[in-house]
């Protein structure tokens, strides 16, 4: 199987091979969500009690929320 470097949305028919390598943040410097960046993935470092959790956020719009589907407070 080749390899290549692009950019922009990327579409498979055959699935992917590989890891996806996400940025980091904490909440607090989280973009605000926006329909710009809807479908936008990101880990935070500070969820849970005593922010020592980590978790997967995605932006539907206009709010981040857990990939679990729950709210980001």
């Amino acid at each position: 199987m080749s390899r290549t470097t692009f950019s922009g949305p990327v579409k498979s028919n055959n699935g992917f091979e590989g890891f996806v390598a996400l940025p980091v943040t904490t909440t607090a410097a989280l973009p605000a969500a926006s329909t710009a960046n809807k479908g936008q993935l990101y880990v935070i470092t500070d969820n849970g009690a005593g922010n020592n959790e980590t978790a997967v956020v995605v932006s539907n719009g206009t709010a981040w929320t857990l990939t679990t589907g729950a709210s980001l407070s």
